[in-house]
């Protein structure tokens, strides 16, 4: 570990997304917050520094804390540094004031090659942000063709999966596929060559993978639970998502616990009402100003979604309502 923190990029600032804007919805900062993806650890400074008595910082990445401990002695006691996973924050704390989640994978992880998340840099297949596990690389050897196509088609919206798995499968079985490098050359050979201001042809394959190989869509879903049960009536939930599918789940699942989905059809019978366990504090996602646009261009897809919790109780939602991606089983 001292290796892979030695190797971090130390001259570039880390730049948290939309945390002005978060600070802007949920103020005045005051409590006890949970920042369930601590990663480079902007958004516990940024709550700190804004009035949180206290920060709870969850991450599954053991880098993560290890790269804090020269600025985190500074907060003393405010700063609570729990290993682990935010689908399990009500196991760590109860009557939380806020919760703060920032999805995706971290500018730390993309920086460092070795940790396999950069079609940019050449490295093990890795993905893992947990670094326990099986790994990108393990899926790619070891599911059949039909599952690596659900996956990168459900979770990485990549419409020429099953070309790119045909391809992987082909070229995997000349030899194995264990690099970054490789695996994006293999896909920029099924897709045709980008044209300007067009993200790289790897782009939503690598997410697609990252995605499965970290369960970041059954995460979240479990992780809303969570924070639902771990929040006290008033207690702030804000969510940052970076594309169509997490912003979705988020987005389906504050106004389903608002009470904003509807009746499908007017037709329908009326369903007895039930309380809201959350209040819409955001009534549209919030983007990047043009400053940050400026100042951080990887800000560019983010949305920032928040609710505030009611006194209402815990209640019952499937994945399914709120649009998560389900993998098919494999075709035989």
């Amino acid at each position: 570990m001292a290796a892979a923190a030695a190797s971090a990029p130390s001259d570039k600032p880390h730049i948290p997304v939309l945390l002005r804007a978060l600070l802007k919805a949920v103020a005045p900062v005051t409590g006890t917050w949970l920042d369930g993806t601590f990663g480079a650890g902007g958004y516990t400074r940024g709550l700190l520094e804004a009035g949180a008595e206290r920060v709870i910082a969850v991450d599954r990445d053991p880098l993560a804390f290890e790269m804090a401990q020269e600025w985190a002695a500074e907060y003393g006691d405010r700063l609570v540094m729990q290993p682990g996973v935010f689908s399990r924050m009500d196991e760590y704390a109860q009557d939380l004031d806020g919760v703060v989640l920032d999805l995706g994978v971290s500018s730390m992880q993309l920086d460092l090659a070795e940790r396999g998340f950069s079609f940019m840099k050449d490295g093990p297949l890795d993905m893992r942000m947990s670094q326990s596990g099986p790994s990108a690389a393990d899926l790619i050897a070891e599911l059949e063709e039909a599952q690596i196509a659900d996956i990168l088609f459900h979770y990485g919206e990549e419409r020429a999966s099953r070309r790119i798995a045909k391809a992987i499968v082909r070229e995997r079985a000349i030899e194995p596929i264990t690099t970054t490098l490789r695996l994006a050359g293999i896909i920029e050979g099924c897709l045709p060559r980008p044209k300007p201001n067009q993200s790289h042809p790897a782009t939503r394959s690598f997410q697609g993978l990252r995605i499965a190989v970290n369960a970041e869509y059954d995460e979240l879903f479990e992780g809303l639970l969570a924070a639902e049960r771990a929040l006290k009536p008033g207690g702030l939930l804000a969510v940052v998502t970076f594309h169509s599918v997490e912003d979705r789940m988020v987005k389906r699942f504050l106004q389903h616990r608002a009470g904003k989905t509807g009746r499908a059809n007017r037709y329908a019978p009326e369903q007895e009402e039930t309380p809201s366990q959350f209040e819409l504090v955001t009534r549209k996602a919030v983007g990047p100003d043009d400053q940050e646009l400026a100042e951080n261009p990887r800000s560019r897809s983010a949305r920032l979604r928040v609710g505030r919790r009611t006194e209402a109780e815990p209640g019952p939602i499937s994945a399914k309502e709120l649009g998560m991606p389900q993998l098919k089983e494999a075709r035989k």
